[in-house]
């Protein structure tokens, strides 16, 4: 089969590899029809990974075709077209009765990072039962895509950790695909303001359609400035990181208003500076995480009854033998206009 391999920090190509096979009797072989790129894929050809192997096959998003079922999977069979999960669960580890599926002590964020991932013909994907979703009839099979990851990131990390509630007034600091469907998933809860952050004037135009209420290009440096211009000197009450860099960081801890909650996002790949100097007395509260997908099945009633339309989110299309065209569009987001890509296998 056909695979986009990663060779090393900065390097990737398409190349043929062994279809995969059925290793444990929990696992499915799924022919994917659909995938994306997300920027975690782009933080591991940067080298922000390092426990990802040279040869792995990247990706962890996508939809396809059940093929083969191994003989203990009990909920999908031959021929089920599923939504596939960034995260694998195996449902029965003291993390996953905790509902910690991210931390799986046999799974979590495994799919293109430990195992082989979507970016592929054919994924192998153990724990099928946990770690897929059966497709509606008559949905949008692309905007599924945006529900295996950017859609519950979003929404579990940044919007329910960030604890957003009516009338409040939120930050996201990154326009990316995840920081616009934190701006989606925000309005589940009706806060008063949404400001978002980015250095592109695009992406801040698009953010105004999906509902953003104010924008501010950071690009010179008076991001905090202008935030607090707009919040009377208040400053917010839920700040998103939805980049991973120290700068954005920064924005967070200088506008958060006492009480507040600063929600990271972002995939950081160097440390950040921690002002707990200013930020003890003022009662902020701090969340991380990586994304457990509990609330998938609900984003997918969303996305079914047409509440909630994540295909807004996709700027371009490729075909499989177009890979590598659709990383260096994505690689050039701000050049391209790129939010998410959609590679078909059809």
């Amino acid at each position: 089969m056909k695979a986009l391999t990663y060779l090393g920090a900065g390097k990737k190509e398409v190349m043929e590899k062994p279809k995969p096979k059925i290793e444990k009797e929990t696992d499915v072989i799924v022919k994917i029809t659909k995938t994306t790129i997300c920027g975690t894929d782009l933080h591991i050809l940067s080298g922000d990974v390092p426990t990802v192997e040279e040869g792995r096959i990247l990706g962890h998003e996508g939809v396809g075709i059940i093929e083969e079922v191994g003989s203990g999977v009990k909920n999908f069979k031959k021929g089920d077209r599923v939504l596939i999960s960034c995260i694998t669960s195996c449902g029965r580890c003291e993390n996953c009765k905790k509902g910690l599926y991210a931390h799986c002590e046999d799974g979590g964020w495994i799919l293109g990072h430990l195992i082989d991932g979507t970016q592929a013909e054919y994924v192998r994907i153990p724990y099928a039962d946990n770690s897929l979703y059966p497709i509606p009839d008559g949905v949008d099979e692309e905007a599924l895509v945006m529900l295996s990851d950017i859609l519950p990131t979003g929404f579990e990390i940044g919007v329910l950790n960030g604890k957003v509630q009516p009338g409040q007034t939120v930050a996201i600091i990154g326009a990316g695909p995840v920081g616009m469907a934190a701006l989606l998933t925000a309005q589940f809860y009706s806060p008063a303001e949404i400001i978002m952050v980015d250095l592109d004037d695009n992406r801040l135009e698009v953010a105004k359609k999906f509902g953003a209420t104010q924008v501010v290009n950071s690009g010179d440096g008076k991001a905090v400035e202008k935030i607090m211009e707009l919040t009377d000197g208040k400053g917010v009450d839920v700040a998103m990181e939805a980049v991973g860099i120290p700068v954005t960081f920064d924005i967070c801890q200088e506008i958060i208003k006492p009480g507040g909650h600063i929600a990271n996002v972002g995939v950081h790949g160097k440390s950040v500076e921690f002002h707990i100097e200013k930020l003890w007395i003022r009662n902020i509260t701090l969340t991380t995480g990586l994304v457990n997908t509990t609330s998938t099945p609900m984003l997918l009633k969303t996305v079914e009854a047409k509440k909630l339309q994540p295909e807004q989110l996709i700027t371009h299309r490729f075909a499989f033998s177009d890979i590598r065209k659709a990383y260096e569009v994505f690689g050039n987001a701000a050049k391209e206009k790129a939010l998410k890509v959609i590679i078909s296998n059809d």
